[in-house]
């Protein structure tokens, strides 16, 4: 496995040097901005990841106001104890995209984050202070104990709220095949165990996050099309 100023060389000569990688890379927000965001908005970054996944987002987008509307500014308790009249409403709302399961996997989160804030106590949100070094391990249980948030959809939801991680795209992907981390897109525990390996060591050796990291990684392969 090369290492990080190896692999950040290469991205270097591919887009045009330093300075046009580093323009191209995001950084997550702080700690103390993540602890800040309140139990809503982190449901609605959850809606908003989930809906995205299979429609254009700019349809999302458009109607997003009507989703705040309707989904009564995303406040988790209320979702929570969702009736069914609640969810046969929602299914005929045309502020919203209606689709059903994704409609239903409202509610589902909504009761995720209640049980996540009274696990919690009085601690920070278990969102924002979850390890970077154990970012596939949050990953993990957005997919086991949230709905609809496996796959990309999880990690997409948590690189908008601004959350150090890494996204697996196909271009990611194809440099952690050629530096030996893994032979085919992971999909494992043990596969995604060893890509947090791999990013663990490059971020010893960097400084840097993991999501610029990932964001390198994407850029040292892949079509010049960024």
């Amino acid at each position: 496995m090369r290492s990080f100023d190896e692999i950040y060389a290469i991205a270097a000569e591919r887009r045009g040097g330093p300075k046009a990688v580093e323009a191209l890379l995001s950084r997550p927000k702080p700690e103390s901005e993540l602890i800040a965001i309140p139990d809503d908005r982190w449901l609605a970054g959850m809606v908003r990841a989930v809906f995205n996944a299979g429609f254009n987002w700019r349809v999302i987008e458009a109607k997003w106001d009507g989703f705040e509307a309707a989904f009564e500014g995303f406040d988790i308790h209320r979702n929570a104890m969702a009736s069914d009249e609640d969810v046969a409403r929602w299914t005929q709302d045309t502020r919203i995209v209606r689709h059903a399961a994704k409609i239903r996997s409202v509610q589902a989160n909504a009761q995720l984050l209640v049980e996540l804030s009274g696990e919690r106590g009085n601690r920070p949100h278990q969102l924002a202070v979850w390890p970077a070094t154990d970012f596939a391990g949050l990953v993990e249980m957005l997919k086991q104990r949230g709905s609809r948030l496996g796959g990309m959809t999880g990690p997409y939801f948590l690189r908008a709220m601004g959350k150090d991680g890494f996204v697996l795209g196909r271009d990611g992907v194809a440099r952690l095949i050629a530096e030996g981390v893994v032979d085919k897109p992971p999909s494992s525990k043990s596969a995604m165990r060893a890509v947090q390996a791999a990013f663990n060591t490059w971020m010893e050796q960097s400084g840097r996050s993991l999501t610029e990291i990932s964001r390198v990684l994407a850029l040292s392969t892949g079509e010049l099309r960024y």
